[in-house]
């Protein structure tokens, strides 16, 4: 899967996930400093599901309405580890009853929520 890691996602998950076969673009190594919209922007540019621990994504794709990234992944907690985000995100990726593209995925220690990404307005 295609990924854009926000730059709160620990460089070890990251890494982590690219052992594990997946292609991840991190914020923190390639854009340090973008804002929440330049990473919605890039992630919807590029194709690819952003990794976030900022809860101002759902802001922006369900009110403010920007362009569309594939899928939003937010994790909502505290790492225990730093590999901990990348253990829980690949456990996530490789469910075969969920779907990630085209929803708003939110991952705690308990339970997983998705709720469908709205449709990008027209500009």
């Amino acid at each position: 899967m295609r990924i854009l890691a926000d730059e709160n996602y620990p460089l070890e998950s990251v890494q982590f996930l690219r052992v594990a076969g997946h292609d991840v673009v991190a914020v923190a190594e390639s854009a340090s400093g973008a804002t929440d919209e330049d990473v919605v922007q890039q992630a919807a540019a590029e194709r690819r599901v952003v990794l976030t621990f900022d809860r101002d994504f759902g802001a922006l794709v369900f009110r403010e309405r920007m362009p569309m990234p594939v899928g939003v992944i937010y994790l909502r907690l505290i790492p225990a580890t730093p590999v901990e985000p990348g253990v829980l995100t690949k456990a996530l990726l490789e469910r075969r009853d969920l779907m990630i593209e085209g929803r708003f995925t939110v991952i705690d220690r308990e339970r997983i929520r998705q709720r469908p990404l709205p449709v990008a307005r027209e500009t």
